[in-house]
């Protein structure tokens, strides 16, 4: 018995199975790509084995910033990033939700009390120009002493307001009145410990 394939119609029909073949890269892309890697290679190094320390003319531009620690710091800067959020950048707050600051018995009271209050901060129901607030207000004691100043400077003096200045003695003192205190200010703790406006 012999077992010689038949002839099937149905393979004669299918076509060819698919083969890899060898295409290499083209070489204008090859040029294209070893020019990149040395124009690549050529910036990295020629910074890095420069004996000027300058960088290279399509490098890195930015210049390092020297902080003046004898600078002031700038109140408007620092209520802009901390504190408009809540009080506005016109200082009138939100109504029912964040208390104003213009005009605000609070701000412009003995200077104590606004220390104490950016310092350890305040929970609980406050009444602000006749309104209620009952809103929680965060510390912002890890500022520095001369930044804290020039906050409560800006908005004793902004909006109206007409008050004192406040110098960063003045906060380095109110942090060792109450350096024991680790919870925020009540409104009657407040003007218990610290005073009423």
């Amino acid at each position: 018995m012999s077992h010689e394939p038949r002839d099937n119609p149905a393979q004669h029909r299918e076509q060819r199975e698919p083969e890899e073949l060898h295409t290499p890269i083209g070489w204008p892309l090859l040029v294209v790509f070893l020019g990149i890697i040395a124009w690549g290679a050529f910036y990295y190094f020629h910074d890095l084995l420069s004996a000027t320390g300058a960088t290279s003319e399509a490098g890195d531009r930015r210049s390092v910033v020297v902080v003046d620690p004898t600078a002031k710091a700038d109140g408007a800067a620092v209520y802009a990033g901390n504190c408009a959020a809540c009080h506005q950048a016109t200082g009138m707050g939100l109504p029912g939700a964040f208390p104003p600051l213009a005009g605000s018995e609070w701000v412009l009271a003995s200077k104590d009390i606004p220390i104490q209050i950016l310092l350890h901060g305040m929970s609980g129901p406050i009444t602000v120009k006749g309104s209620l607030y009952a809103g929680v207000m965060p510390a912002f004691a890890q500022l520095e002493d001369a930044e804290i100043a020039a906050v409560l400077t800006h908005v004793r003096k902004s909006w109206g307001n007409a008050a004192a200045e406040i110098t960063a003695d003045d906060i380095a003192s109110g942090r060792k009145a109450f350096a024991d205190k680790s919870t925020p200010w009540s409104e009657a703790e407040l003007k218990d410990k610290v005073g009423a406006p």
